[in-house]
C-alpha cells in the first residue's frame, strides 16, 4: 500500500513568501537556512512578485543585509550604538539587469508558476562572513537581542541610493550555519592531567577521553573518566560538564556558560592508592537552558527550530583567530573535588558541535525529528502532498515575530 501511495503522491516544495504592506510587492525563498560548507556556501536564490502599473517607471532592488549587535539595545545613550549594519550585497530585481541569470530548481519553478510579473535574484555570502549566532536574553532584557543576523530586504525606489517606504518594503530574516563534514574522522579526543599537593607526596591523575570529535545537536555526549589516586588525598565528588565558550570579536569579549551537567559521588571518595573509572553522559539542548542569559543559539526564527549555537569553523588553512563576528566553541570539563585542603582537579577536552551534513543518514535523522516535533506542535501546514506535479509547491508566510520587527 505505502508503494501505491509513494507513486501517486509528490512530495511538496515549501516556499517562504512575505508581502509589502500595500500588498503591492511579494517577495518568494525556497529556504530560510543557508549552509556554509567552508568551501562554498549556499547562493540565496529569490524570486519578486510586483504589480508592473503600481511602479511607474521606478524600480525594485534587493539586499543582502547583516546586523551585528554586539551591546544591548537599552544601554544606547548620547547617541552611542552597540550595533552595525552594513549591505554586503544589492541588486536591481526590477527590470531585471541580467537576463543570462542562471537559476535554481527553485527558481525555475516559481517562475513557472507565478507568471510574467516574476523577476529572480541570486546573493552569495561574503568569504569569512560569520554565521547567524543569537545569544540569549532574560525576561528583564529589553530590545533586540546580541547576535550576527541577516535578512533579505526588497523595496520599490527610483534609484538604488533612495531611501525606501514602509508601505513598499519587505524584509525576510534568513540563517547561516555550519553543517558538519561529511565524515568525522577517527581522532578521540582525550586529556591528562594531575595534580600534586604542598607538604604531600604522591599525585592525583585524571583522563578523560571522549568518544568522538564531532557531535550533532541532540546527540549524546561520552566521556571516559580514569581516576588513579596515588596520593594521600582522597577524591570526594566528580562532576561532569558541557561548556560554551563564546568570544564576541567586535568588543574582544569572552564567557563561557555551562549548557549541560552532572555530578556524582558514585564510586566515591577514591581513597589513596584506588582508581576509578567512569562514563558520563551529558546532552546538551538549548530547551534545556532557555533561562540561562547569554547562551550563544543559532538564530532565532522561529520557536521550535532554535538549537544551540553551532562550532565555528573555519577553512583549512585560515587561524581560527582570523574568524569574526561571534566565535562559539565547546568543551568538556571535569572536576575533582579533592576536599577543602586539597582544592580541585579541572580539565577541558575540546570537542565540535554541529548539524549532520547533508545527504547523510544522520541528518535524515534529524530531520524526521524536527518534523515530529513540529508535527506534534502544529506549526506546520496539514496538507504537505499533492497528486498534482506542477503545483507542488506549498507556501508559508514569514511571520513578523520571527524577524522581531515592531508592528
Amino acid at each position: 500500500m505505502l508503494d501505491y501511495l509513494s507513486l501517486i503522491f509528490v512530495v511538496a516544495v515549501k516556499v517562504f513568501k512575505k508581502t509589502t504592506p500595500n500588498g503591492k510587492v511579494t517577495v518568494y525563498l525556497g529556504k530560510r537556512d543557508f549552509i556554509d560548507h567552508i568551501d562554498y556556501c549556499d547562493p540565496i536564490d529569490g524570486v519578486v512578485v510586483v504589480d508592473t502599473d503600481y511602479l511607474k517607471g521606478r524600480k525594485v532592488y534587493s539586499q543582502l543585509v547583516t546586523t551585528y549587535r554586539y551591546g544591548r539595545e537599552e544601554d544606547e545613550v548620547m547617541g552611542v550604538k552597540f550595533s552595525k549594519e552594513m549591505v554586503i550585497g544589492t541588486e536591481q530585481v526590477v527590470p531585471l539587469v541580467n537576463s543570462k541569470m542562471e537559476l535554481t530548481p527553485v527558481q525555475e519553478k516559481l517562475l513557472k508558476k507565478l507568471g510574467p510579473n516574476a523577476f529572480p535574484f541570486t546573493f552569495n555570502f561574503p568569504e569569512m562572513s560569520p554565521s547567524s549566532v543569537t545569544l540569549q536574553a532574560n525576561d528583564e532584557d529589553q530590545g533586540k537581542p546580541m547576535g550576527v543576523e541577516y535578512c533579505v530586504r526588497t523595496y520599490v525606489a527610483e534609484s538604488e541610493d533612495q531611501k525606501s517606504h514602509k508601505r513598499s518594503s519587505v524584509t525576510l530574516a534568513i540563517k547561516k550555519l555550519q553543517h558538519a563534514p561529511a565524515s568525522r574522522g577517527r581522532r578521540l579526543p582525550s586529556s591528562l592531567v594531575s595534580k600534586g599537593f604542598t607538604f604531600s607526596n604522591g599525585k592525583i591523575s585524571l583522563e578523560v577521553t571522549l568518544d568522538k570529535e564531532i557531535y550533532y545537536h541532540g546527540e549524546k555526549i561520552c566521556a571516559n573518566i580514569i581516576v588513579s589516586n596515588n596520593s594521600r588525598k582522597s577524591v570526594r565528588n566528580i562532576r561532569c560538564m558541557v561548556v560554551q565558550h563564546v568570544e564576541i570579536t567586535m568588543i574582544n569579549s569572552q564567557f563561557s556558560r555551562h549548557v549541560a551537567s552532572l555530578e556524582s559521588r558514585e564510586g566515591c571518595p577514591v581513597t589513596p592508592g584506588a582508581s576509578l573509572s567512569k562514563s558520563f553522559y551529558l546532552v546538551p539542548l538549548a530547551r534545556s537552558n532557555k533561562d540561562i542569559r547569554g547562551v550563544a543559539l543559532d538564530g532565532h526564527l522561529k520557536e521550535d527550530d532554535v538549537n544551540l549555537a553551532s562550532s565555528t569553523l573555519v577553512t583549512e588553512g585560515k587561524c581560527p583567530a582570523d574568524a569574526i563576528g561571534i566565535v562559539v566553541s565547546y568543551s568538556v570539563r571535569v572536576k575533582l573535588n579533592c576536599g577543602t585542603l586539597g582544592g580541585e582537579l579541572v580539565t577541558d577536552v575540546p570537542f565540535k558541535l554541529l548539524h549532520p551534513a547533508e545527504g547523510s543518514v544522520e541528518r535524515q535523522r534529524f530531520n524526521a525529528m524536527k518534523k515530529m516535533q513540529s508535527i506534534e506542535r502544529h506549526r506546520y501546514e496539514n496538507s504537505l502532498y499533492t497528486n498534482e506535479e506542477e503545483d507542488n509547491i506549498v507556501f508559508e508566510d514569514f511571520a513578523r515575530l520571527r524577524m522581531n520587527e515592531p508592528e
